[in-house]
C-alpha cells in the first residue's frame, strides 16, 4: 500500500521524552503517526528512538491477536517497555497496530452486530499493513532493511511477510508463534466446530469483546504458582489490561468497558494447528530467530522443530527455548525470561 511522506504523516501526539527507568542516563523519545495502508486504512505507528544516534538496524514490533502494540510493547511502567529497552540498546524502534487494533482504522464490520460477518482481519490484510509500515520505516530511516519481531500471531504475520519480501527484512524474530504443523494444540477443542470436527467454529462472528479481566485470564492461567506476583509485577498486569481496553476508542460505550478484537487470527491459528500452511519456511532467506517459552500455551514444541528443520535457506537460523517462560515472557519479571529474551534478540540482531 501507499505510505504517507514523513512530513505529511499525521502526528496524533506531541513527541515526548521520557527518562529511562532501567538504564540511568539514557532517554528515549516517542512520536505517534499514521501511515496509509489500503485506501482508507490508516495504521497507527509509534516511533521510539534513543537520545544518542542509533547504530543498529530499525526494529518493527508486531503484536498478536490479543492486545495491540502499545499495550504489548510500551507499557508505562518503569523497566517494562520492550520498545524502550531495544531503543536504549541503539535501535530505532517502531510499534504498529494492524487494522482493527488500538488506534488504527477499525473495519466497519467491527461496528456491526458481531454475528453479521465472518471473522475479521485476515493475514493478507495484516501483511499489507506490515508492508506499508516497513516501506515507511525504510523511507524515514534511509535504511534498506527492517528487523521484524513478531509475538504469537504477529510472528506468523511477520513470517508470511518475510517469505514474500526477504530483501526488505534484515532479521526475522518469531516469539511463541504457531507454524503449520498438525500437532496437539490446547485450544483446538475450544475453537473447533462441534458439528464438523477439524473445522473452525466461525459462529462467533467478526470480533470478540475482551474486558480487563479477559486480557489477564490467559496470563493468570500460564503462571504455574498461586502467587502470580512471583512471575510478574502487579503494576505491569494492571497497565497491560487497562491499556488494552482504553486504546479501543469504543471501549467506554460498553459495560464493563471492553476492547473489540478481530477474530480471523483465531480461525487461521486453528488452521495452522491442524497443519495448514500459509507460508513455507523454505521461502525465508533472512536470518531467523525462533524463541519459545516452555510454559507457552499458544505455540508448541513441534512448531519450533518444524521451523528449525525447514529454515534451510536462512543464512542464520537459531531456535531458543526459554525454560519456565510464559506466553507473556517479555512482560514478566526479568528473571522469568524477560532479560534473556531481550539479550538473545539484541545479540541476534548483530548477525
Amino acid at each position: 500500500g501507499q505510505t504517507l511522506p514523513v512530513e505529511d504523516s499525521v502526528a496524533i501526539a506531541t513527541p515526548i521524552v521520557q527518562q529511562s527507568s532501567n538504564q540511568a542516563g539514557l532517554s528515549v523519545s516517542r512520536l505517534d503517526v499514521f501511515v496509509e495502508s489500503d485506501p482508507g486504512i490508516e495504521i497507527f505507528v509509534r516511533e521510539v528512538i534513543p537520545s544518542s544516534p542509533p547504530t543498529g538496524v530499525p526494529i518493527l514490533l508486531i503484536h498478536g491477536g490479543g492486545p495491540g502494540g502499545i499495550a504489548s510493547f510500551d507499557l508505562d511502567v518503569p523497566g517494562y517497555s520492550l520498545a524502550a529497552d531495544f531503543a536504549q540498546a541503539g535501535h530505532r524502534v517502531y510499534i504498529m497496530n494492524v487494522r482493527g487494533w488500538e488506534l488504527s482504522t477499525r473495519p466497519g464490520v467491527l461496528d456491526e452486530p458481531v454475528n453479521r460477518n465472518p471473522p475479521a482481519v485476515t493475514s493478507e490484510e495484516a501483511v499489507r499493513d506490515i508492508g506499508a509500515v516497513v516501506e515507511w520505516i525504510r523511507d524515514r530511516t534511509e535504511q534498506p532493511r527492517v528487523a521484524l519481531v513478531g509475538w504469537a500471531t504477529g510472528g506468523h504475520w511477520a513470517g508470511l511477510y518475510t517469505s514474500r519480501h526477504n530483501d526488505w527484512v534484515s532479521h526475522l524474530i518469531m516469539l511463541n508463534s504457531l507454524y503449520g504443523v498438525d500437532a496437539p494444540w490446547s485450544l483446538t477443542e475450544r475453537f473447533e466446530n462441534p458439528d464438523e470436527p477439524g473445522t473452525f467454529d466461525a459462529s462467533g462472528g467478526a470480533y470478540r469483546l475482551v474486558d480487563y479481566d479477559g486480557f489477564l485470564r490467559g496470563w493468570n492461567n500460564s503462571i504455574p504458582v498461586d502467587d502470580t506476583t512471583q512471575w510478574r509485577d502487579p503494576a505491569v498486569a494492571d497497565a497491560y489490561a487497562r491499556t488494552a481496553v482504553r486504546l479501543d476508542p469504543t471501549s467506554q460505550t460498553r459495560s464493563p468497558a471492553s476492547a473489540r478484537i478481530p477474530t480471523a487470527y483465531r480461525e487461521e491459528s486453528f488452521n495452522l494447528a491442524q497443519g495448514y500452511r500459509y507460508w513455507q519456511a523454505g521461502d525465508i532467506y533472512t536470518p531467523t530467530l525462533v524463541v519459545r517459552g516452555t510454559l507457552d500455551f499458544w505455540s508448541r514444541p513441534e512448531d519450533v522443530v518444524a521451523l528449525s528443520s525447514e529454515l534451510v535457506n536462512a543464512p542464520v537460523a537459531k531456535t531458543i527455548a526459554i525454560s519456565g517462560a510464559t506466553h507473556y515472557l517479555f512482560n514478566d519479571r526479568p528473571e522469568r525470561g524477560r532479560t534473556l529474551f531481550i539479550e538473545e534478540v539484541l545479540t541476534f540482531l548483530k548477525f
